[in-house]
């Protein structure tokens, strides 16, 4: 039986040239990889700084300090997301609110979050952050987000973990236009790899030397940066602020920048494979995902929704059935909310409907660049088999 995962990476020769060259040379970390990642990922988006860590979960945790999230504060994001995307807020020691999501996109839905902004204000609530999720690689509508948030001042942060090569509004997410600070992720399952790893984004210069910064250690090492001792002595390094370990390698660095040479091709193939399913899926009784005209989606995901009430069987059961056939369907996301975790704070089923909704009908369709139209067709079939 063949087995197709819902996703896989795409490394290629030059890709492993590109890692046994750094395995041969004088740095596998902190050399002159890391760097060069860096300035491909801000030239592709058009944006001023970024800063390389070794994971988006890092990202987010260290974006968040240098915004200066703390106790007392609240930080918003999407229910449908990793958990990553809300518990970045709770290492800083904030605590976290959701707002439901879209039915057609299923991004934060902006006029939900506008609803909740202003009930929010009358309390005294309001959150410092709000954590735009671009969910499955389609961009929120963060025109609507940006508009709001200079009105009740709370800063943004774009989770793109789903959408490097995305656009919205004719422009690369990732470039700032509307966000204090747009996060990647580079895990194996996402558009392009490092093995592990994650990019800051940012046109804030500030926000990149504090995010700089935490990456490692709180360390500072340049030398016009550097404090005086009391007793006038300067060394190559001085810790400044509590930080830490997150630095990618060298070794990662040349993977992802191996990779980024590759970044259109690969967001090509994957529009021309959900166009595909789009035809070949037309007729059947679920709900093909909905591009919003404002963006294009790099199409991490590709999501459909059964209409339940019209099937003989439960999601759960085509979800298992589906994967005995050796199609490797998978659910993105859990209500973040509905995890135990989250559930021993107080939150509750009922909470975001649209999300809970969302979450008893969704199943992810495998979607990588290497999916073959054999392979594709052969997914189509067995979900054609399985719902009949």
């Amino acid at each position: 039986m063949k087995i197709i995962p819902y996703a896989r990476q795409d490394v290629n020769d030059q890709d492993v040239s590109a890692v046994i060259e750094v395995l041969r040379s004088d740095y596998l970390t902190q050399g002159p990889l890391v760097e060069r990642f860096e300035n491909s990922v801000k030239s592709f988006c058009h944006a001023k700084a970024a800063i390389a860590v070794n994971s988006a979960t890092s990202a987010l945790h260290i974006s968040c300090l240098a915004m200066g999230v703390k106790s007392g504060d609240i930080v918003w994001t999407s229910p449908i997301s990793f958990v990553a995307s809300s518990n970045c807020a709770l290492y800083c020691g904030a605590s976290v609110d959701f707002i439901d999501i879209d039915p057609l996109t299923y991004n934060i839905s902006a006029m939900a979050l506008e609803e909740k902004l202003i009930s929010s204000a009358l309390q005294n609530k309001l959150p410092k952050v709000v954590i735009a999720v671009h969910f499955s690689g389609q961009p929120c509508d963060m025109e609507t987000i940006f508009s709001l948030s200079q009105k009740y001042g709370f800063k943004i942060i774009e989770d793109a973990s789903h959408a490097i090569g995305a656009q919205y509004k004719n422009l690369a997410v990732g470039s700032g236009q509307y966000s204090d600070i747009t996060i990647f992720s580079f895990h194996p399952v996402k558009i392009i790899t490092s093995g592990e790893g994650g990019m800051i984004l940012t046109n804030n210069l500030e926000l990149s030397k504090k995010c700089q910064l935490l990456r490692s250690h709180g360390i500072e090492s340049i030398s016009g940066e550097l404090n005086l001792h009391p007793s006038k002595e300067i060394w190559n390094y001085q810790q400044i602020d509590l930080g830490f370990n997150y630095r990618m390698t060298d070794i990662q660095a040349a993977l992802g920048l191996s990779q980024m040479t590759r970044l259109s091709d690969f967001i090509a193939k994957r529009r021309t494979l959900a166009a595909r399913y789009d035809i070949l899926l037309a007729n059947f009784p679920i709900t093909t995902p909905w591009q919003h005209p404002d963006g294009l989606s790099a199409y991490h995901l590709y999501v459909i929704r059964l209409h339940t009430d019209k099937l003989k069987k439960g999601q759960h059961q085509i979800y298992d059935e589906l994967r005995d056939l050796g199609i490797l369907v998978n659910l993105h996301y859990i209500p973040i909310y509905l995890h135990p975790y989250y559930v021993k704070m107080g939150f509750k089923r009922g909470y975001c409907p649209e999300a809970e909704q969302y979450f008893s009908q969704a199943l992810s369709l495998p979607l990588f660049s290497g999916l073959n139209a054999e392979d594709q067709e052969l997914v189509v079939a067995s979900l054609k088999q399985v719902l009949q």
